[in-house]
């Protein structure tokens, strides 16, 4: 039972966040706002949403293992796996900046993330906690990205975006709908995955690491799968890259701003994966054709993505 009703969880979950993303950019676009800045800003929420509501409510019930644990393994499976879909639909070739700016800054998030929950290492401390000033550091980086997101914006580049037209009205049901969707979904799946993780005798992290991020990530699988079959691979890289930014600096940075969340050093193995997983994409837009994310490279990051769950089952 506590499966399907995680299960539900995740369709209300995901639900929630499509209503919330057409409502706001139907209001946003209503208000006269660029395309660009819907995309940027509204929909780069909306489709980390599910993480966000996900983590909110684990670090309010004091859930570290799946808190910190959901945000790792959605990082590991958007590159590894979502990207390794994305680039078997088809090769994707992604812009300069994007390899010399963007990944790079996404390595800055796990370092930056790292180093944060490494008490014992950097500090001597007896414990590892992520506390509310790591969190306002993390803010801090978000708030930076942003401004280079906005500087974007103003160098016009970006292109359009099709936007769905509503009445006010009918845009606010659809905002105030989707909250309370990801709301009543979050809570369904973080008490489920704690009775489920007790039910198999494993950790709540390797939950977290597992179902919750691979389901958490599902919008950013359906916006790059869709995205590489349509040739857009901007959008199919970009979509990725901007969530795993999104996802450690923000979400973990709000998160540990309401609650201080403590750091099992077993996560450290997990984080030291994200880290590798995006040195790998970054390598890989300069092993064969430059530039592009190859089929075969694709093909490699689903291997590469089965492994670690092989070792995270093993792990238990």
């Amino acid at each position: 039972m506590p499966f399907i009703i995680f299960a539900v969880g995740f369709v209300i979950l995901i639900k929630g966040a499509d209503y919330l993303v057409e409502g706001a950019s139907a209001v946003a676009k209503r208000f006269g706002l660029s395309p660009l800045f819907i995309g940027l800003t509204i929909v780069a929420f909306g489709t980390s949403a599910p993480e966000l509501f996900v983590n909110l409510i684990a670090s309010v019930k004091g859930s570290a293992g799946i808190a910190i644990g959901n945000i790792v393994g959605s990082n590991i499976a958007n590159i590894l796996l979502i990207l390794g879909v994305a680039a078997a639909i088809y090769p994707l070739k992604v812009k300069d900046s994007t390899v010399r700016k963007e990944i790079p800054l996404s390595f800055l998030a796990v370092v930056a993330l790292l180093v944060a929950v490494n008490d014992f290492w950097v500090d001597g401390l007896a414990f590892n906690v992520l506390t509310r000033s790591d969190g306002l550091m993390l803010i801090f980086f978000f708030i930076i990205f942003l401004y280079y997101a906005f500087g974007i914006m103003a160098g016009g580049t970006g292109g359009d975006m099709s936007v769905k037209k509503h009445s006010q009205l009918i845009s606010w049901v659809m905002i105030a709908g989707g909250l309370a969707a990801l709301t009543v979904g979050g809570k369904l799946i973080v008490d489920n995955a704690l009775i489920i993780a007790q039910n198999l005798h494993i950790s709540d992290a390797l939950v977290g690491l597992t179902l919750v991020a691979v389901g958490t990530s599902l919008p950013e699988l359906a916006t790059s799968a869709v995205a590489a079959y349509k040739k857009q691979a901007d959008i199919a890289i970009g979509n990725i890259v901007g969530s795993n930014i999104f996802n450690i600096f923000w979400i973990l940075g709000i998160s540990s701003i309401i609650r201080p969340i403590a750091f099992s050093t077993d996560l450290n193995f997990d984080i030291l994966v994200a880290l590798l997983a995006t040195v790998l994409l970054l390598a890989a837009f300069f092993i064969g054709k430059k530039h592009i994310l190859e089929r075969w490279q694709g093909y490699m990051f689903i291997i590469l993505y089965a492994l670690y769950i092989s070792v995270l089952v093993y792990r238990g």
